[in-house]
């Protein structure tokens, strides 16, 4: 990896380039390596975290000066969710340059996503301690709040569960459930399917690497055909 060739593929050139290092370096590395100079990237997660969630935080409530909190609180999540932070981290190639274990390197899915997402948090810290608040949020801005037009369009801070519970108590007075259609996989990678019904009617199904996520692709599915 050259990390200043990195840092200029961001447009930030690094004074210390341990620390774009560092936030490249997943804790499997060092399992593989353990005599890597360097930590991995979870503290430069934890504070890449908080700077990115104050910085989209003014910025939304900035752009949008009479929603309430509660509604800036939603297009927030929605904003540094691990998908959306996933999707920009792959925008810039951060996946050719991440340190990781073989094994880790195979994950696919959520798995994936989560290592990619937390990644760009330990950039975000990283370029913070390296250039000061105004170059991160110039960051920011470029690669992650350029989202918030695609978040507001597709309705994607809405939550897909209680979309679907206000739609179907409004329309037929019933509350939607969930139950558990299928498991598959290897204990440490199960997949569920998950069926959502209205009464004792299945209405549709989601999968997911949790129940949890299973749930919200079957509510997803079921506003497509009720959410009109």
């Amino acid at each position: 990896m050259n990390p200043e060739e990195y840092g200029k593929k961001i447009g930030v050139i690094f004074k210390n380039k341990d620390l774009i290092i560092e936030a490249l370096t997943h804790r499997s590395y060092l399992n593989e390596y353990p005599h890597w100079h360097l930590p991995h990237n979870e503290r430069l997660e934890y504070l890449g975290d908080a700077v990115l969630e104050l910085i989209v935080t003014d910025a939304l409530f900035r752009k949008f000066p009479k929603q309430p909190e509660g509604q800036l609180t939603v297009l927030r999540a929605a904003l540094v969710n691990y998908q959306i932070l996933a999707r920009v981290a792959e925008n810039i190639d951060l996946q050719d340059f991440i340190l990781m274990s073989r094994g880790e390197r195979k994950d696919t899915g959520r798995a994936r996503e989560v290592i990619l997402a937390n990644a760009i948090e330990a950039v975000i810290g990283a370029i913070y301690l390296d250039q000061g608040f105004e170059t991160t949020r110039a960051f920011v801005e470029k690669f992650v709040l350029v989202h918030l037009d695609e978040v507001l369009k597709t309705k994607s801070y809405k939550d897909a569960k209680s979309e679907l519970q206000e739609i179907i108590q409004e329309k037929l007075k019933v509350t939607p459930t969930y139950a558990v259609r299928d498991e598959s996989g290897p204990a440490h990678e199960r997949r569920f399917t998950m069926g959502v019904y209205f009464g004792d009617k299945l209405i549709a199904e989601g999968e997911g690497l949790s129940k949890q996520d299973a749930e919200i692709e079957a509510a997803k599915s079921a506003l497509q055909k009720y959410g009109k």
